[in-house]
């Protein structure tokens, strides 16, 4: 049996009981300028730089929501926010315009507005200059998952991948390196709360398969914690991505066999693989 102080992984068989999170939806009650499809899992803000807040359709379960940035609009600044609510969708009278400051404004709001650089929060006791410092993850094919306090989550779903080009092997050279800005098409964005002993929760905002630290402290664990998304400015578009939890499925793990046995992801289209394989391994 699992120690009190071991990481638990999210929807694993083994350790506390804990059954896999349900699949992520945006809500029906969103901003005035988004357009959800039919699916629920793609929000698109379809005029101007505001009105894009959307929230997740039901109360977070210890999950990552996370959304990928599909469309970029040039013209606006300012890039997508993200957070956690434990206001009821339902229950506003109307969906403010901004989730900074309005949404916010209204109290039980945690929102962070995410920026091309400098997104890290110092950890506790430790200096302010160790969030502004460059970070290198570690490569996704030498820590596969990511430990944040005490859950434990695969990182392949959670890294976003640049779509390969001439210059790939040069790039991201036997998977080592992440090179996707936190506001650039394709990245990917989530926000998950950590329960605390003394009842409160962390929210943490995690960025291409990297934590940020803990963004918020004190949120409430025990009220129902909604996911905030705000489709703001220079993003235009974003999709839902479903965290694959617990063991690692048949298709992930021989995509990680084929993925060490090339020096880069553009030597995978001389494979003799089927084409959606190909695309598959490349994180197409």
């Amino acid at each position: 049996m699992a120690a009190a102080s071991d990481p638990v992984e999210l929807g694993a068989p083994w350790g506390p009981a804990r059954p896999e999170p349900p699949p992520t939806r945006f809500h029906s009650v969103h901003g005035a300028n988004i357009r959800v499809d039919p699916s629920g899992t793609r929000a698109t803000r379809v005029e101007s730089f505001a009105h894009g807040v959307c929230f997740s359709r039901e109360p977070l379960a210890p999950q990552v929501f996370l959304v990928e940035i599909e469309e970029k609009e040039l013209g606006w600044c300012g890039h997508l926010r993200l957070g956690l609510t434990a206001l009821d969708p339902a229950s506003l009278a109307a969906v403010p315009e901004f989730s900074l400051p309005d949404l916010v404004s209204l109290g039980h709001t945690w929102v962070f507005a995410i920026t091309r650089h400098h997104n890290r929060v110092p950890r506790e006791g430790r200096p302010e200059a160790e969030a502004l410092a460059p970070s290198c993850p570690p490569a996704l094919l030498v820590e596969p998952h990511l430990c944040i306090e005490q859950f434990r989550i695969p990182r392949d779903r959670l890294v976003g991948r640049s779509r390969p080009g001439l210059y790939s092997h040069l790039l991201d050279q036997l998977y080592e390196l992440n090179m996707l800005p936190p506001t650039a098409r394709r990245s990917r964005l989530g926000v998950l709360f950590c329960p605390r002993p003394d009842g409160t929760a962390d929210m943490h905002i995690v960025i291409n398969g990297e934590d940020m630290g803990p963004s918020a402290r004190g949120l409430p664990a025990a009220q129902p914690l909604y996911a905030v998304v705000d489709v703001f400015a220079s993003t235009k578009s974003v999709r839902l991505v479903q965290v694959e939890y617990g063991l690692p499925s048949l298709q992930t793990l021989c995509r990680l066999v084929i993925q060490r046995s090339v020096v880069h992801r553009l030597a995978i289209d001389g494979l003799h693989l089927p084409k959606g394989l190909k695309d598959f391994c490349k994180y197409e």
